[in-house]
């Protein structure tokens, strides 16, 4: 059972599609049909034809526009005969059973010139230019015309554009330069639909937006501005028409819509004033975010095609400009971010840098804190573990020249001696297992500031060398590198242990001891600083109660008389891990006794070169005797060099040269 569909363009057959059994075709205007009209007023999906019961049905897939089978338009399923002339979105088709039947029937005759005008819109797939279809000639609403991308845009690449209405370049651009001046989204629509409404002579319109987060439904369009004259309120667009825009991507221009309830609302009277409308899809970064709609009513002409491409440019436009706008609010509520938290960050490190309490000892290291910082030696830090150590390195770096530049920290006893190396030198991609990229280490990241080395005597010996170059100002390299490298580091080192005995034992470089100890600081436990106790106490609980949000007004003086007797083996940390498990627990407005938890552990004091048992009578000499031995214990050290060791010194190279011609004489 063969049957063809023979396609007539005017006197002429353009094209034969012969249809098989068992299969349906589709027509309509998606490429994805088995036979494709290019016409703006066929729908995606515009009909069917399939064999039924030894006949070929066509059927309607409830297009805008309609199926005309032989000039009755038909509804649902309709049985072809042989000779029948199927007209869809202005394209004639003749359904044949032999083809010999089509060219005796169908092209005897010469079409008349509106069968040739039509035939030619079909062909080109638009409307000749200036051709408008009149009310009379349409029986419902149709969509006259869709458009996807503005003929001002088309590339050369794509084929010929249709051309543009003219005068509608000089309107963009003034409604370009006007939203480029807007400074808010509203501002924006508010002004594109102004000015979009004034071009089309027309009073009536909206821009509609989708949620930053909303599917693209029409549920979920919100409108942001709208323009109607004085006294009337603005019909909103049908869900209709938004969710062909929203799903075809395409702008719509609609006409004959007077009593039309799917596409057009009401007015407050009842009535159905609306007559032709125009929608266009906003983009944002390629998605569609919006509509721009703009309609006419019975007292205004109807719209054309040309308006179309003007409110499709001035939609391209709006959502470029909205995109824009949303990138500055995006980008000024991320600085004000930034800043806030920039300057929580500096509120935080001024508390932590911070050295809290009045006693003398304390005293004592703030005034060689403000000594030593502006110099660029090098200082040891000592002092038991919990002292603040880290706060007085910190501290340090704040008061030198170098306060604007990287403050880096490195525990020395966190990690194992490879993994060390690689942290203070980095490492090259490949070097071991696991360098999966190049890493630089913390001397690169410190470079122009300050290096904090914790736990200093926990170091490896063979990284002490390594390390004990760089000090003196050699070049390094990354672990698995061969390029030599310099940093302009200020080195601050800090420990708990007796690095005197490590040296003894083997376990400490000599040579590195008294290059770190060019200044040394010792920070005093705080069982030695009572004075500091409260003041500290109240520090941290005001500290601990903002972070969590918690109401204490400070410490009972039941709780402030157990801190005072404590012996605080874990000095300053351990008061703050007190303090802050006290505010977490402390049920009442302030802290009590009860809400101290404090340890009973016991540790041995550090053995600092300050801190050593006094020696035997029998070994006491005099001061001349020991500055000769410390001397030579410094050009040892130093391997003879006499600059080095006057530099460690503290002395001029000249007085060290007559103190050794002395000390030679003697």
């Amino acid at each position: 059972m063969q049957a063809y569909l023979v396609i007539r363009d005017g006197a002429r057959w353009t094209d034969v599609f012969r249809l098989e059994v068992g299969r349906r075709f589709l027509i309509g205007r998606a490429s994805t049909n088995h036979i494709v009209i290019r016409d703006d007023r066929a729908s995606r999906q515009h009909a069917e034809l399939f064999e039924k019961a030894g006949h070929w049905v066509i059927r309607d897939l409830q297009s805008r526009n309609g199926t005309v089978v032989d000039e009755r338009t038909i509804q649902g399923d309709h049985r072809l005969e042989p000779g029948q002339t199927i007209v869809l979105a202005g394209c004639h088709m003749t359904f044949v059973e032999q083809l010999a039947d089509a060219f005796e029937k169908e092209f005897s005759a010469r079409p008349d010139s509106g069968d040739q005008q039509t035939a030619e819109v079909a062909a080109r797939g638009r409307r000749p230019e200036g051709d408008e279809p009149s009310e009379d000639d349409l029986e419902s609403a149709q969509i006259v015309k869709r458009q996807k991308r503005l003929a001002l845009l088309e590339s050369a690449s794509s084929g010929p554009a249709a051309p543009a209405a003219p005068g509608i370049a000089p309107s963009l651009a003034r409604i370009a330069f006007t939203l480029a001046r807007c400074d808010s989204p509203t501002a924006a629509a508010t002004a594109a639909l102004a000015a979009v409404t004034q071009e089309a002579s027309v009073a009536n319109g909206a821009v509609l937006v989708l949620a930053p987060a909303a599917p693209a439904a029409a549920q979920h369009l919100t409108v942001v501005a709208t323009r109607q004259p004085e006294g009337r309120g603005y019909h909103r667009l049908t869900d209709v028409l938004a969710q062909q825009v929203l799903r075809d991507g395409e702008a719509l221009l609609v006409r004959n819509l007077r009593g039309d309830a799917q596409l057009v609302r009401q007015d407050s009277h009842g009535q159905f004033s609306t007559t032709s409308a125009i929608c266009a899809p906003i983009r944002q970064h390629g998605e569609i975010r919006g509509i721009l709609h703009i309609y006419s009513s019975d007292t205004e002409p109807q719209l054309t095609p040309d308006r179309l491409e003007l409110v499709l440019g001035v939609a391209e436009n709006l959502g470029l400009a909205l995109t824009n706008l949303q990138q500055k609010i995006d980008l000024t509520q991320s600085l004000k971010q930034s800043r806030r938290q920039l300057n929580q960050l500096r509120e935080q490190l001024h508390d932590r840098q911070l050295l809290i309490g009045n006693s003398p000892a304390l005293q004592a290291v703030r005034r060689a804190i403000e000594m030593a910082g502006p110099t660029g030696a090098t200082v040891l830090i000592r002092g038991e573990s919990g002292v603040g150590k880290e706060l007085v390195a910190a501290a340090l770096h704040a008061h030198s020249p170098r306060r604007d530049e990287p403050f880096v920290c490195l525990n020395c006893a966190a990690l194992s001696p490879t993994l060390l190396e690689s942290e203070l030198f980095g490492h090259e991609k490949g070097a071991f297992t696991g360098a999966t990229e190049r890493k630089i280490g913390k001397f690169e990241a410190a470079d122009g500031g300050t290096l904090m080395l914790d736990e200093i005597g926990e170091m490896n010996l063979e990284i002490q060398a390594k390390f004990l170059r760089v000090l003196e100002g050699h070049p390094f390299e990354r672990v698995g590198g061969n390029a030599p490298l310099r940093a302009n580091v200020r080195v601050l080192a800090a420990t708990n242990r007796d690095l005197e005995q490590a040296i003894r034992e083997g376990k400490f470089r000599a040579d590195l001891y008294f290059r770190l100890q060019v200044l040394e600081l010792l920070v005093p436990p705080l069982r030695e600083r009572i004075e500091d106790i409260e003041p500290l106490a109240e520090h941290f609980a005001a500290r601990f109660a903002r972070e969590m949000g918690r109401r204490i007004d400070g410490l009972t003086p039941e709780a402030r008389a157990k801190l005072r007797v404590h012996h605080w083996p874990g000095n300053v940390r351990e008061l703050r891990n007190a303090i802050e498990r006290a505010v977490v627990l402390c049920p009442g407005p302030q802290i009590d006794d009860s809400d101290l938890v404090l340890t009973n552990l016991q540790l041995e004091p550090l053995k600092s070169s300050a801190a050593a048992p006094p020696p035997a009578e029998s070994d006491l000499v005099s001061l001349e005797e020991l500055e000769r031995h410390h001397i030579y214990r410094t050009l040892a050290a130093t391997g003879g060099n006499k600059s080095r060791a006057a530099s460690l010194l503290g002395i001029e190279r000249s007085t060290l040269d007559r103190k050794l011609k002395r000390y030679e004489e003697a």
